[in-house]
């Protein structure tokens, strides 16, 4: 995977060097949006840079259903992390950086590592199973070969 990159950004360096410093901007931009869009959609679908499923959460006693009772609407995964809010883009002539940044990087991290972290503020210590939330699939550089092409 790594190999394929350079050769994508060793391809792609070499077509917007032709370019103005303010042209190169505005394509990166527009390359690092369509970059966070398909990242998004890819965290809503709760899927891998790989296509895996994320694995389940783990079932809280407190949801349980019980007769009678309105049942709960079942919350996304990751529903306000993956908004533009938490999910940042940084693009310049030189470079694009799509993700996480404050503390929403530290929670993004845990989850992308599946390393332990609290539960709460003062609650259990809990090792989170390895969800990977960002990283680049063969559609994303398709999308970024196209988007440079088209500009």
């Amino acid at each position: 995977m790594s190999d394929d990159l350079h050769a994508l950004e060793t391809w792609a360096g070499a077509l917007l060097a032709k370019l103005q410093p303010a042209q190169r901007r505005a394509i990166n931009h527009k390359v690092a949006i369509d970059l966070r869009r398909s990242q998004a959609q890819r965290i809503k679908a709760q899927q891998g840079p790989d296509g895996t499923a994320y694995p389940a959460r783990k079932r809280r006693k407190e949801f349980k259903e019980k007769n009678g009772r309105i049942k709960r609407q079942k919350a996304a995964m990751f529903a306000k992390i993956r908004t533009a809010k938490h999910l940042k883009v940084k693009a310049t002539g030189d470079q694009i950086e799509v993700g996480f940044f404050g503390w929403v990087a530290r929670v993004a991290r845990v989850h992308q590592f599946g390393q332990q972290d609290r539960v709460s503020k003062n609650g259990h210590i809990y090792k989170y199973p390895e969800r990977p939330l960002l990283g680049m699939r063969n559609a994303d550089r398709t999308s970024i070969r196209e988007s440079l092409l088209g500009s």
